[in-house]
């Protein structure tokens, strides 16, 4: 089951309640955690309202509601950053320590098991149905997943999601994320170095926090979705196995580096001849993002990229190289309970087929997305986000005669806009109403496929539920 955006940044809201600092001076190790802690209160009293009371899974998280990491789930804020860049670290429950016969941590575990449940139920519809199929499609649930997490030592947390695939009816591991961080000056600043070993990199990092196109992370709508898409953008979902090295420096700099290599869930190991898209060694990821807070406004502009060389089949041969270099911004202003968000990424990808699978030697493929957004509150949402994909033109790689999912040009243009209403009755519920229309969808706006079918003719509405507990 492939996830595609920002999971982690609900981890933030459900499981800060995994933990609690002792409360008495323990030496080194509590003064960074109080240092931690003491970071997450100031960034809190900046962008988040005295609506954080309202919410009684205040006492069992970090003290801190959902609005203080969250402007609305899964988009983080300063907060949030915060909490994730220290590596999951900070605690408010009450704990169990263990000492050495010198008088050394040897043990921190939570007294209270912290393990959170989201269930989302769903309807999805499209303006004409697919092809022999009923429109109108039900999912209960559309996503039913258990995390686990937290700070498992002073250094180090992390989280863990196990999720039901409707569909298959299997359970499987949906996302993984372990840090370990630690605080060190370099000259004369506040420096945060730390390790990520995870499956997901545009997951998982902390910056890429503009979602994946379309529908909400997690969900299993039954609706068409264009065929092509870039390498880095959520293709290494469940696919692969990261470490990364990480740091931010004075506030103002923040660099990742690593690299990941295939780590395919339900493939029998060693991977062998049967196995598809294997990475040939490792695909280097890297990160570069410069934020800047000043009044009410949060703004950070950054890179990201990867590159990866993909067998044509199997673990040996020839391969095709995929080299993605991204550009992002987010923005967030705040109106005194109200905010706006603004997330945008831009992604180009050189495809190099030396394998063959393609017309072209080279192809390029571009996408674009933003989405504006407005809170009320913590209660409302409004949403607009346009989204384009263009690239080269190729008869082999798009170019396919089939209803519905076929390309008659051979074109991966796609464009449209998305609009959504959120309504948040509670910080941990939520109402979603989606619609999705395009103007281009597989390199068309009429008769794309071949069959006939307008791009419009693909436009959804999409009705979430979504609780997190």
């Amino acid at each position: 089951m492939l996830r595609r955006a920002g999971i982690v940044v609900i981890v933030c809201a459900l499981f800060t309640g995994a933990a609690r600092a002792a409360v008495a001076d323990r030496g080194v190790g509590d003064r960074e955690r109080e240092s931690a802690a003491r970071a997450l209160r100031e960034y809190a009293a900046r962008y988040v309202s005295a609506a954080a009371h309202l919410t009684p899974t205040y006492a069992r998280q970090t003290g801190l509601a959902c609005s203080a990491c969250h402007t609305h789930f899964p988009e983080l804020t300063a907060t949030g950053r915060a909490f994730k860049l220290n590596g999951y670290v900070f605690r408010r429950s009450e704990s169990l320590e263990g000492k050495t016969p010198e008088g050394q941590q040897s043990l921190l575990l939570n007294l209270v098991a912290p393990v959170s449940l989201m269930f989302q139920t769903s309807y999805t519809s499209t303006k004409k149905a697919l092809p022999g199929t009923q429109n109108g499609t039900v999912l209960f649930p559309d996503q039913l997943s258990l995390f686990t997490g937290g700070e498992i030592t002073p250094h180090v947390g992390g989280f863990l999601q196990v999720t039901f695939d409707p569909q298959s009816g299997q359970l499987g591991v949906d996302n993984a994320d372990f840090r370990f961080a630690t605080h060190t000056n370099i000259l004369s600043k506040r420096t945060t170095l730390g390790l990520s070993l995870n499956n997901n990199p545009t997951v998982q990092d902390v910056w890429n926090s503009t979602p994946a196109w379309g529908f909400p992370y997690g969900s299993s709508a039954v609706a068409p979705t264009p065929g092509a898409a870039t390498f880095v953008d959520g293709t290494l979902a469940q696919q692969a196995a990261g470490l990364t090295a990480y740091t931010m420096w004075n506030d103002r700099v923040y660099a990742e580096f690593g690299a990941y290599r295939s780590a395919p869930l339900g493939i029998q190991r060693p991977l062998d001849s049967t196995a598809t898209g294997v990475i040939s060694g490792a695909a280097p990821y890297w990160r570069l993002a410069f934020p800047n807070v000043w009044g009410q406004n949060y703004l950070s502009v950054g890179t990201y990229g990867m590159a990866a060389s993909i067998f044509a089949a199997g673990v040996s041969g020839p391969t095709n190289r995929f080299t993605d270099v991204a550009l992002d911004i987010a923005y967030m202003h705040s109106f005194g309970p109200n905010s706006f968000t603004l997330d945008g990424t831009w992604i180009h990808e050189k495809q190099t087929w030396a394998a063959g699978g393609a017309a072209n030697p080279t192809n390029t493929l571009r996408t674009f997305r933003m989405d504006a957004m407005y809170h009320i509150g913590t209660r409302y949402a409004f949403t607009l986000a346009p989204f384009v994909t263009t690239g080269t033109s190729d008869t082999v790689l798009y170019a396919k005669t089939v209803p519905v999912s076929g390309s008659r040009t051979g074109s991966p243009k796609n464009d449209g806009v998305i609009a959504e209403v959120d309504v948040m009755p509670w910080q941990n519920l939520r109402l979603q109403f989606q619609y999705v229309a395009y103007g281009q969808f597989n390199g068309s706006s009429s008769d794309y496929d071949g069959f006939g079918r307008r791009a419009s003719d693909n436009n959804t509405l999409y009705i979430l539920t979504w609780l997190l507990y």
